[in-house]
């Protein structure tokens, strides 16, 4: 439990199928698995509660969204007040008719909604086709306060851009957490596997080295089908993991089947850490403006 600078924090991993409520069901005893070990903090994967929906533009998935506050967010809140655990969710919001965004959820270790991230960076790729859900989202850059410390809630493709983790950590973000979903196409040969996973973890160790902060990532696993047929679906490569603030690995999951991984981490390093490696002091804010421009081209 929370000591000092002291989380216990764990990441629930799994296969999601076609039953909206077995998943859930499935989520909530990953959270009270992580309950009994003494989580502080309990990070989920990315719209856990669905198949991922956007391997297709299918107008009939919209019918699984839901407003936050909603279904999702009073079970996972239900849970928080019960096991006194801060959760971080994730909810296909419906905002507005015609108006539907990713959502990252955050649910306080007294039930309250302490507050909720709306992704800012939406893909669109072969079996991705999130801009056809996914309104980009308003919430900007700004950690949520919990009892387990001032969260740096960012979702999935956000992780790829070195832009989102900086403004987080210079909102003070205790540490970075990333809920996912990421896999592979049947057609990627091992050595493209191999490069893409290497990839992905690179660049979110990266995040922790740059900052200073332990990061915390939440990937789905198993095999999803394409609901329309017309491709082989997606296998959700999971590998879970927690790094700390040097970018060291503190617990992973493996890649094929759902687990519950838990570590304690410290975030009471990042000061010793920044001290060593002052990135923050040596950042030439004077010489960045161009960062505004899509491309240097003129």
């Amino acid at each position: 439990m929370v000591t000092g600078t002291q989380r216990t924090v764990a990441l629930v991993q799994h296969a999601c199928g076609d039953n909206p409520d077995d998943n859930l069901a499935r989520t909530e005893s990953g959270i009270r698995e992580a309950g009994s070990r003494g989580a502080d903090l309990v990070l989920l994967q990315e719209l856990h509660r669905t198949p991922y929906p956007c391997q297709q533009e299918d107008p009939a998935v919209f019918d699984w969204a839901e407003p936050v506050p909603g279904p999702t967010t009073d079970r996972l809140a239900a849970l928080a007040r019960e096991l006194e655990t801060v959760i971080v969710g994730s909810v296909f919001e419906r905002r507005a008719a015609g108006l539907y965004h990713n959502t990252a959820v955050v649910l306080d270790a007294d039930g309250s909604l302490a507050g909720r991230y709306r992704k800012m960076h939406i893909p669109d790729d072969p079996g991705y086709y999130e801009k056809f859900y996914f309104t980009p989202g308003d919430t900007g850059f700004e950690p949520v306060d919990t009892a387990a410390g001032r969260l740096g809630v960012l979702v999935c493709w956000d992780q790829w851009f070195p832009e989102a983790a900086r403004l987080m950590a210079l909102a003070g973000a205790d540490m970075l957490l990333y809920p996912t979903a990421i896999g592979w196409a049947a057609e990627d040969d091992a050595d493209e596997r191999a490069r893409q996973h290497d990839a992905w973890v690179t660049v979110q160790r990266a995040h922790a080295v740059t900052n200073g902060l332990p990061v915390l990532v939440c990937n789905r696993c198993g095999h999803e089908p394409d609901p329309a047929g017309r491709g082989t679906g997606t296998t959700f490569w999971g590998s879970s993991f927690v790094a700390g603030p040097q970018g060291e690995i503190l617990a992973r999951a493996g890649t094929d089947a759902g687990e519950i991984a838990t570590v304690t981490v410290d975030t009471g390093r990042t000061d010793t850490v920044r001290r060593m490696w002052p990135f923050l002091r040596d950042r030439r804010i004077d010489a960045y403006g161009d960062l505004l421009r899509r491309f240097r081209d003129e």
